[in-house]
């Protein structure tokens, strides 16, 4: 039985994070609405881009650590098959909370591209989350000896 890892989750949060991110600045290039996320929770708390950095890195951290605690050993498959399953829970989490707290409306209704918002944001979601579960289960595998 896998134990809960603190350092491995918070590497896996930060792992996933920085892929997401990346995903992210690269969707205008495949077709998809600029998602530049640090800068949408900066605007959105009214302060400045580095604690949107700050947040956006915290966030994904937070979940990390919550998918390490409590879903990892509730999820079937694989790894990164279990991290895709986690991360659409904040993804959808997104779509009905935090969009319209942003003032985009549930599922992105009030963006000039909501399917394509909405489409952008899962599969950044899915990529944050196969590479939580990736990196949190092939890291944190208990180590015991056989005596």
């Amino acid at each position: 039985m896998d134990k809960f890892n603190l350092n491995k989750a918070v590497g896996a949060g930060i792992a996933g994070t920085i892929v997401m991110t990346l995903f992210a600045m690269m969707a205008p290039l495949m077709g998809m609405p600029e998602m530049n996320i640090p800068s949408m929770l900066a605007d959105f708390m009214g302060f400045p881009l580095i604690v949107g950095w700050l947040a956006h890195f915290m966030i994904g951290t937070v979940l990390a650590v919550g998918y390490a605690s409590v879903f990892v050993r509730k999820l079937p498959g694989h790894p990164a098959v279990k991290g895709i399953l986690f991360g659409l829970i904040p993804w959808f989490m997104a779509q009905i909370l935090v969009n319209p707290m942003m003032g985009a409306g549930i599922f992105a209704v009030n963006t000039p591209a909501p399917v394509m918002m909405v489409m952008g944001s899962l599969a950044g979601h899915v990529v944050y989350g196969a590479v939580v579960g990736f990196v949190y289960g092939s890291t944190a595998q208990a180590k015991t000896a056989v005596v």
